[in-house]
């Protein structure tokens, strides 16, 4: 059932405010996206499809420590 006694114009004066903001947010949010847009191939962290390889002081061997060889022999550090 509808409401039996609806006055248009008032509806319309009442509604105006609240519809403004939400126009008024959705372009703000439509500003910011693109904004974002513009600027993320400009962040380093986003590299698509590259995957950098970590390094570590762990990988790096010490000249003080017996490094196995290809036969799997441990040959000790030449002095």
């Amino acid at each position: 059932m509808s409401a039996p006694d609806t006055d248009i114009d008032k509806q319309k004066r009442r509604h105006r405010t609240p519809l403004w903001g939400m126009w008024g947010g959705l372009i703000l949010v439509a500003i910011l996206f693109f904004g974002w847009l513009a600027f993320w191939p400009l962040n380093p962290d986003t590299d698509a499809g590259e995957s950098i390889a970590p390094t570590t002081a762990d990988q790096v061997e010490s000249s003080d420590t017996a490094a196995p060889t290809a036969g799997g022999t441990t040959t000790a550090p030449s002095e």
